[in-house]
């Protein structure tokens, strides 16, 4: 564990540390895009920040191959490898797409290139855990369309939440993390080798996010663009496939004793199963709604909208940051509660739990359609959006001559006033009650 933490803060330092030269890079050579409809930032802010994360990645991997620990992986496994290599093709993509817009086909084809590379290194799905049937060999074909296409999901579905300051960055930490407990258990508690790797890549992507959410917060000073956002997603199903299809089911010994005890012994295998989806949960089922929304109204799946779960979230009527953590929450509530249930399975404690966390999402998610006032007595101690506004009845003007100097006079028409226009309020003068029927430019 202390060579992991180690790895995890030398990546979160240099990412952190690189992020503001890149920040000045991408000023300079002009990687701030103009403000979209889609946009919710005001103002142009520079991307590539994904070129401070792949610096982090590399920093990680190279200081994990020189500790005692951990360099058993780079000689037993070339994960490591096919996972540098995968991202590197990735990266490159990605920052051409952040200065020039390459077309979006394109960037598909580049994503199944990378995970094609990868599964040609050795990193690909093997075998899969089906519960009732046992460990189900795949044939290459198989492995690989299987690998690729988790692949493609999952960077899609990163690429698709990142729409908020810090959002697609602290979810996917989020996610790294719960992956992290769960592949560590695998490799320290039934002394599986095959788990490290995916231990390594968790820990290495939860620096990386960490490091890089500093500068990302809200209001962001850079954005990551698609060079940091599919570059993630990749090392994110990176950890998935190593997890899901290297560990032999057949090593943790589980298939003993009672169907039953067999049954419950055997969900952490099964957990892969579901793990990798479950943490991608918000972002997949917000690609799935996007391109649901935008094929039932004829556009193209790959056409950009203002429909995303955080859009709605701020038409509710929450705001940037809350709309953020609540993502965090709900991010957080499904990975770690699947983690969770994968090591006490038996346990109705951690669905109770669960379900009472689910309902203080829900009620911190319609928040703003019930918006409580507190009483009088309490206003001083809450947030003043939730204290009574007091409307303060304004005294009749008397009525005004035509010169604005003498009280109107009897048979004179009383005036509508009307909003001033051209000729009406200054910054410095009052503004005007009546109609002024000279056009602008002249002189009374």
């Amino acid at each position: 564990m202390r060579d992991y933490l180690l790895t995890l803060c030398v990546t979160a330092a240099v990412t952190y540390l690189l992020t503001g030269p890149v920040r000045k890079f991408a000023i300079a050579t002009g990687a701030m895009p103009e403000i979209r409809a889609r946009d919710v930032h005001r103002e142009p802010t520079p991307r590539l920040g994904g070129i401070a994360m792949f610096f982090g990645l590399c920093a990680g991997l190279l200081v994990a191959d020189h500790l005692q620990n951990l360099n058993s992986v780079f000689e037993l496994s070339n994960e490591p490898r096919a996972l540098l290599s995968g991202a590197a093709l990735i990266w490159i993509i990605g920052v051409l797409d952040d200065k020039f817009e390459i077309d979006a086909l394109i960037k598909l084809g580049g994503q199944m290139i990378a995970a094609g590379v990868m599964v040609m290194q050795g990193l690909t799905i093997l075998w899969i855990p089906v519960p009732g049937v046992g460990t189900v060999s795949l044939t290459s074909w198989q492995g690989t369309l299987l690998t690729v296409a988790l692949v493609v999901i999952t960077i899609n579905a990163v690429n698709f939440v990142d729409g908020l300051d810090g959002l697609a960055a602290g979810m996917v930490c989020i996610a790294a993390a719960a992956f992290f407990l769960y592949s560590y258990r695998i490799w320290f508690g039934y002394m599986i080798e095959a788990a490290a790797p995916a231990t390594l890549f968790t820990a290495i992507l939860m620096g990386m996010c960490l490091g890089f959410l500093p500068h990302n917060m809200h209001p962001a000073r850079i954005f990551m663009g698609d060079s940091g956002s599919m570059l993630i997603g990749l090392v994110l199903a990176a950890a998935a496939i190593s997890v899901t299809g290297q560990v032999d089911p057949d090593a943790l010994k589980i298939f003993e004793g009672s169907t039953r005890e067999a049954t419950h012994a055997a969900l952490p295998v099964f957990i892969p199963l579901l793990l990798p989806l479950t943490i991608i949960a918000i972002p997949v089922a917000d690609l799935v709604l996007a391109i649901v929304r935008r094929t039932w109204k004829g556009q193209s799946p790959f056409a950009a909208d203002r429909g995303h779960l955080h859009h709605r979230l701020l038409e509710i009527g929450h705001s940037h940051s809350r709309a953020v953590l609540i993502m965090y929450f709900w991010s957080a509530l499904i990975a770690f509660g699947v983690v969770a249930y994968s090591v006490h399975s038996a346990s109705m404690w951690i669905v109770l739990v669960i379900v009472v966390l689910s309902a203080v999402g829900l009620v911190l998610l319609l928040l703003p359609r019930f918006t409580p006032r507190a009483p009088h007595w309490a206003e001083a101690f809450v947030p003043p959006r939730y204290r009574r506004r007091r409307v303060r009845r304004a005294e009749p003007a008397p009525a005004l001559s035509y010169e604005g100097q003498e009280p109107r006079a009897e048979g004179i028409p009383e005036r509508t006033p009307v909003p001033a226009g051209v000729n009406g309020a200054t910054a410095i003068g009052p503004r005007s009650r009546f109609p002024d029927r000279r056009k602008a430019g002249t002189r009374g």
